[in-house]
């Protein structure tokens, strides 16, 4: 069973009706007994990062998340906010995140041409730079619809999964062992985000 985790921040349903087309079992549940017999988790996340680690927090979350993660090794997914959440921190906030995935989240702005728009909004490439269980099947021009302000960028390469351009360089993508991370939303992504849904079900 694949859990998404309900901490208060997310487009939880869109998420479950995505599984549910790709005939993947899964519920949304911010019960912790649910969460931690989770065979799977995918962690949304919209939003600003403080708010959402001091949800996890206050909820009683990042305790069991980190046993399933690191103990357990359950495949887990972090979508947009949700990946930024499995780095070390980010420039948004002061809080740690989930440090899973030695990286960080920085932001856009000052960064990039003032020509690009913040937040990077609508649909954009995503080139696949490990093959792995989520990436297998993508051939041609893979697009994704992203809204972030905030880019990941990971410390090592063998952690970059899918790269995209906005004004730079980031990781659409990232992954450690069990832990994969997506910036952008697979929910709103047609057949492109289906094929990921696809892929983590059979992790």
């Amino acid at each position: 069973m694949i859990v998404i985790v309900d901490y208060g921040m997310g487009n939880l349903g869109s998420v479950l009706n995505m599984f549910k087309k790709v005939g993947a079992k899964a519920v949304i549940s911010s019960d912790l007994e649910v969460i931690n017999k989770a065979e799977k988790i995918l962690l949304p996340g919209v939003g600003a990062f403080d708010a959402a680690m001091s949800k996890i927090e206050s909820a009683g979350m990042k305790q069991i998340l980190n046993k399933k993660a690191v103990v357990e090794k359950i495949p887990i997914l972090g979508i947009c906010l949700g990946m930024q959440l499995l780095t070390n921190a980010s420039e948004e906030g002061k809080l740690p995140g989930l440090g899973w995935i030695d990286g960080m989240a920085y932001n856009f702005k000052s960064r990039i041409d003032e020509k690009y728009k913040i937040p990077h909004m609508g649909w954009n490439v995503s080139n696949v730079i490990q093959t792995n269980e989520l990436t297998k099947g993508y051939e041609g021009e893979i697009r994704f619809y992203f809204v972030h302000s905030y880019f990941v960028k990971v410390n090592n390469e063998e952690n970059s999964m899918m790269q995209t351009t906005y004004g730079l360089e980031f990781d659409s993508a990232i992954v450690k062992d069990n832990i994969f991370g997506a910036q952008f939303h697979p929910e709103k992504s047609h057949k492109f985000g289906m094929k990921l849904f696809e892929n983590f079900e059979k992790i």
